[in-house]
């Protein structure tokens, strides 16, 4: 009868957006890549817990230093070349063109929703990234202060490949937007010169065909 109608024509009505809801829960979720955010944190926290606490794992000052240059050697490789790619679709690079000149590349990629990162690994990798280099030049003023020389070529290690990583990335974050648009611009100018074109030509058969047909 009619209840049964009403009940299909409500259904009918209502419309869901899955594809809205399941993006949005992909952003929400908790980790996404939780071994790429486990070795970011891992290198970055190790380097400076063995900075700290080093005398008391031994009493070698060279095997101090070689594992401490090791953890941020390491940290600086996977930061750039791999979570820096899986934890906010950032990138950079240096490349050397044919005239041997030296040139920067800052990349950022839009990605996929299954691919992209979530706001927690966002919000992890960035705080990691700008606190870091802060406690490294804490540690080489108290490096100054307290006359401990020997740890100074270290510190200055460790400030200078932190630093190199939080420039390269704040780069590819705010001149990202940039290309983006430039681009963007750029395609439509492109895509727009055909049109102009083909309309100018429909106009100029117009007018001849118009001279023809007076004549």
């Amino acid at each position: 009868g009619s209840p049964p109608q009403a009940l299909v024509d409500d259904a009918e009505d209502v419309s869901l957006d899955f594809g809205s809801e399941e993006e949005l829960a992909l952003r929400k979720a908790k980790i996404r890549h939780p071994l790429a955010t486990f070795f970011y944190l891992f290198f970055r926290v190790s380097a400076i817990i063995t900075y700290l606490f080093c005398d008391w794992f031994s009493n070698s000052f060279v095997a101090c230093f070689v594992t401490i240059l090791l953890l941020l050697s390491f940290d600086f490789w996977s930061v750039k070349n791999v979570t820096g790619r899986l934890l906010v679709g950032l990138h950079w690079w240096n490349k050397i063109d044919e005239d041997g000149k030296s040139h920067w590349v800052f990349e950022a990629r839009r990605v996929s929703t299954r691919a992209a990162s979530t706001e927690a690994e966002a919000r992890i990798f960035w705080l990691g990234l700008i606190i870091c280099p802060v406690i490294w030049t804490v540690f080489f003023f108290s490096t100054l202060f307290s006359l401990k020389l020997k740890w100074l070529a270290l510190v200055i290690a460790g400030i200078s490949l932190q630093t190199a990583n939080l420039y390269g990335y704040m780069h590819c974050k705010l001149g990202g937007h940039k290309s983006t648009s430039r681009a963007t611009s750029r395609f439509f100018v492109t895509a727009d010169v055909p049109k102009r074109q083909a309309r100018r030509t429909a106009e100029d058969h117009t007018e001849e065909h118009g001279k023809t047909g007076t004549r």
